[in-house]
C-alpha cells in the first residue's frame, strides 16, 4: 500500500546443508519504478527457547560505519564511523557490555565493509556466539547494510509453551538496503524499474564452537 507500481516477490527458503538456512528474495515491479528493499526479521537466541535475554550474547559485526538516526529512528542521511563508540563490534564483544549507552538499545543500520571472508558468493556479514550453550550464527548477505536489533520494544510476549518474552529476549540482523535510501540521495538507491529484478540472498550458518 502506498507504494507506486504492484511489485511481484518470492521467498525461497532451502537448507543447503544439515547446519545451514538459506534464504533468497527475489522481486520485480511489474509497471512502475518502485522502492524495493526486503528484510528478514527472525529474532534470534542462540541459547534456546525460554532462556532469558541475550545481553550475554556476543557479537561481530563487519561494518565500520553506521546510518545515524534521528529522535523518530529515522537514519538523517550521515555516516558515523563506529570505532570508539558503542557501535564498534567490528571486534567481538558482548552485546550487554555497552548497551547501557545507547538510549533505547541497539536499533541500526551498519554499512557493511568489504569482507575477504566470502562465502558461495555472499560476503561475511556477522556472527553471533552464545556463552552458555557454545552456539555460533555466521551470517553471510550481499545487501549494502544489516539492521541490528536487540529486541528493545519486546514486553510480556506471550509465546511457544506460555513462555514470557522480555525486553532483549532476541536480537535481529537484517541484511537490507539503507532505510530512508528513498530520501536520502547519498545512499545507495532502491529503486527498481520496470525490467529490472531484486535479489537478495541470505545465508545462516550454525556451529558450535
Amino acid at each position: 500500500t502506498g507504494f507506486p507500481g504492484d511489485v511481484s516477490v518470492t521467498a525461497r527458503y532451502s537448507l543447503p546443508s544439515s547446519m545451514e538456512l538459506k534464504l533468497e528474495m527475489e522481486a520485480a515491479p511489474l509497471n512502475k519504478a518502485t522502492p524495493i528493499s526486503l528484510a528478514q526479521h527472525t529474532y534470534w537466541n542462540l541459547a534456546g527457547h525460554d532462556s532469558g535475554d541475550v545481553l550475554a550474547h556476543s557479537i561481530q559485526i563487519r561494518g565500520s560505519q553506521i546510518t545515524p538516526v534521528d529522535q523518530i529512528s529515522i537514519p538523517t542521511g550521515e555516516f558515523m564511523q563506529v570505532s570508539g563508540t558503542p557501535f564498534d563490534f567490528l571486534t567481538e564483544g558482548e552485546i550487554g557490555d555497552r548497551i547501557g549507552q545507547v538510549p533505547g538499545g541497539y536499533d541500526h543500520n551498519y554499512v557493511l565493509d568489504d569482507s575477504r571472508e566470502v562465502k558461495s558468493g555472499l560476503r561475511h556479514v556477522a556472527k553471533v556466539t552464545d556463552p552458555s550453550s557454545f552456539r555460533v550464527l555466521n551470517i553471510w548477505g550481499d545487501a549494502p547494510g544489516v539492521q541490528f536489533y536487540t529486541g528493545n520494544f519486546l514486553a510480556g510476549i506471550v509465546g511457544k509453551g506460555g513462555a514470557v518474552y522480555g525486553k532483549h529476549a532476541g536480537l535481529c540482523l537484517e541484511t537490507q538496503g539503507f532505510p530512508n535510501a528513498v530520501n536520502q540521495p547519498n545512499f545507495p538507491s532502491v529503486i527498481v524499474h520496470p525490467g529490472e529484478k531484486y535479489m537478495h540472498t541470505m545465508l545462516f550458518e550454525f556451529s558450535t564452537k
